[in-house]
């Protein structure tokens, strides 16, 4: 886990560009007279100082004007859509290469005009300096194109709703296929069981299942999870209740098998994605917005994550005998999901309408959930009746029967 984050830093990969950046300009000085190269190519007077020179100038501006565009992407993402949708952003690999092969192209160019400057480059190293200046400038070129188009859509109101529903399809699918993450599916816990708490409070964002049961089978305990990913562990919530004696180790170890941040994640979350989806069209359908077609494709991107979820086939095998863990309810997504689009756009009929066909179609797709999605379909509708006008509320109530028939 922690060296996928890494590599999803915005810097880690601006550092990797840039090492290999200093390393080429510094390696072919040395590489140079090793390599029988007769220096035929006519460099012209200053061509790789001027070009080198050229590449730092333009390399620093429009780095600087990167940096302005996913810093305006950002803050516009939190605007119009929703905060959690930021983390997304940031984690956008196109335009990390970008940002990286601007600062490595600045940085190599920059080591260049030094090393000349001081003279550290023989005749064969300037030929091949020269060539790897070709190179990079090919490359950036090719990079910068490929940004320009990028930009049109980063950002957007489609494009984080797209980074939303891939997010949140990814862990429900994940979920899906194994709810309580290879352990028993817990549905009592023993009151006698020990708790354990967190140390500090906060959003548990990763679980170690194997840690936790290779720790109780080393002290013959059954563990059962009580904060799974999503929720908050604090005085009142324990990360587990433990049956045994666990002593001081023990009780450590069980903390360290759980990830606590400020934050929540979209990694092991199953409703977080369906949650930032949710709050994307209740800020669209906020009377200073008022804008029910965003709400409307969001509901077709929850629609398309359900149906992914639901398609997936489970795994019961248990893996880590000596954990239990609850997982989460279909009844509670589908909550998450539905019930802030269905109370802030109770007074828009097409926004209604829209939800009726969506849980109708998600019922179509898995008969074995109809109830649950029937029960939503339900109370959305009851909840748009009492804030339409009368000849709406007949068309709802017309289109529930019919959809629910």
């Amino acid at each position: 886990m922690f060296l996928a984050r890494l590599a999803r830093q915005v810097w880690f990969r601006a550092a990797i560009f840039t090492v290999v950046a200093v390393a080429y300009a510094l390696l072919i000085g040395w590489i140079g007279p090793l390599i029988p190269i007769s220096p035929e190519l006519d460099l012209g007077q200053g061509a790789v100082d001027n070009l080198l020179q050229i590449l730092a100038t333009s390399m620093l501006a429009v780095t600087t004007f990167s940096l302005t565009a996913m810093v305006t992407a950002y803050s516009s993402a939190a605007t119009i859509a929703t905060p959690r949708a930021t983390q997304l952003l940031v984690q956008d690999t196109t335009s990390q290469n970008v940002l990286s092969t601007f600062v490595g192209g600045f940085t190599f160019s920059l080591v260049g005009i030094i090393a000349l400057s001081t003279g550290y480059y023989p005749d064969e190293a300037r030929t091949l300096l020269f060539l790897g200046t070709l190179v990079i400038i090919v490359i950036i070129v090719v990079t910068l194109l490929g940004w320009i188009a990028h930009l049109s859509n980063f950002g957007r109101m489609a494009d984080i709703i797209n980074r939303v529903e891939s997010a949140a399809s990814d862990t429900l699918t994940a979920y899906a296929c194994r709810p309580s993450l290879g352990a028993r599916v817990q549905y009592t816990i023993p009151t006698t069981a020990t708790p354990v708490f967190a140390d500090t409070p906060g959003y548990i964002t990763h679980i170690d299942v194997r840690a936790l049961d290779r720790i109780a089978s080393q002290a013959s305990l059954q563990v059962f999870v009580v904060a799974t990913p999503g929720r908050v562990a604090d005085a009142r919530m324990p990360l587990v209740r433990v049956t045994g004696a666990p002593d001081e180790s023990t009780t450590a170890s069980l903390r360290a098998a759980f990830h606590v941040e400020q934050h929540r994640t979209y990694e092991q979350d199953p409703r977080l994605g369906v949650i930032a989806l949710s709050e994307i069209a209740s800020r669209a359908l906020s009377p200073a917005v008022n804008d029910p077609g965003t709400a409307i494709d969001v509901l077709g991107a929850v629609q398309r994550v359900f149906t992914a979820m639901l398609r997936q086939e489970r795994d019961d095998e248990i893996t880590y005998p000596r954990v239990w863990i609850a997982p989460v309810r279909l009844g509670d997504l589908v909550e998450d999901a539905f019930r802030p689009i269905s109370r802030d756009g109770s007074g828009m009929l097409e926004v209604a309408l829209r939800v009726q066909k969506v849980l109708a179609g998600l019922a179509a797709s898995s008969p074995g959930n109809a109830r649950v999605f029937r029960t939503a379909a339900t109370q959305s509708a009851r909840r748009a009746m009492t804030s339409l006008a009368a000849d709406d509320a007949r068309i709802l109530r017309r289109a529930h029967r019919e959809l629910w028939r």
